[in-house]
């Protein structure tokens, strides 16, 4: 399923009805939904919305702030809209929803795309995640094993992977620990290229031309995944250019 229709299914399964109570609608006539960096990802959570009656500036608002990955940022933003306070608080990747989860203990908070949710203290376990967050998970530091059996029968002959990644994301860290533990299994050497901010990237990119391997992973982190056209211009260049093999390189989000 796409990111977009499982958005649009997420909150018309999930966030509809919190602020759709008839106590909530007998006390209050307009729901506030913050979104933390607004993005073409949430047209369809804005569309579900309207086919579920909710027609901005009749019923429902909007309040967005924007961080750009930027974590004092991030919690500035996620303060304000608590603060507010919303109906729901709407965010995408973990290190938002951990923002969001310190601003309040009361607001819903809808996190989309989590990679570890545990290991991220967002919720105490599937079974019984407890607190005020909900949402979907990519799992990711849980198919890591899968996506490095894909990526060998894929291309067998791959010896050395890199892993472009953010520290600072909590889910990230989880799958860089798994990657780090699962490699020996697959004969495999890992390189990992950090990215925490915009102005990473450029030395990230220096040193996979350096290093030169032959597949390269992502993390769904939100501040790769705003650059991830440079991402894909930058590999498609070096092979252009011959600095990494065509035949070999793989680009995989994990």
């Amino acid at each position: 399923m796409r990111r977009r229709d499982f958005i649009a299914l997420l909150v018309g399964g999930v966030v509809a009805r919190p602020i759709a109570t008839p106590a909530q609608q007998a006390s209050r006539s307009i729901a506030r939904v913050g979104i933390i960096d607004d993005a073409p990802f949430w047209d369809p959570f804005r569309q579900q919305l309207r086919e579920l009656n909710y027609v901005e500036g009749q019923n429902i608002v909007f309040e967005y702030r924007r961080a750009q990955g930027n974590l004092d940022r991030l919690q500035q933003a996620a303060d304000e809209l608590a603060r507010i306070p919303v109906d729901v608080i709407a965010v995408f990747g973990t290190p938002a929803a951990q923002a969001a989860k310190r601003a309040t203990k009361t607001v819903p908070i809808l996190a989309i795309s989590i990679g570890s949710p545990i290991e991220a203290g967002l919720i105490s376990s599937f079974a019984r995640p407890g607190g005020n967050v909900t949402g979907n998970t990519i799992l990711g530091s849980d198919v890591v094993t899968k996506r490095l059996q894909i990526l060998k029968d894929a291309l067998p002959e791959v010896s050395r992977i890199a892993f472009l990644w953010n520290p600072d994301n909590a889910s990230n860290a989880a799958i860089w620990e798994q990657l780090r533990q699962s490699v020996p299994s697959f004969h495999l050497t890992l390189v990992s290229l950090q990215a925490r901010k915009a102005d990473d990237f450029e030395r990230a990119f220096a040193q996979m031309s350096s290093d030169r391997p032959d597949a390269l992973l992502t993390a769904s982190d939100p501040l790769h995944q705003s650059h991830m056209h440079e991402i894909i211009e930058f590999l498609l260049k070096t092979v252009s250019q011959g600095c990494l093999r065509s035949d070999r390189t793989w680009l995989t989000a994990a």
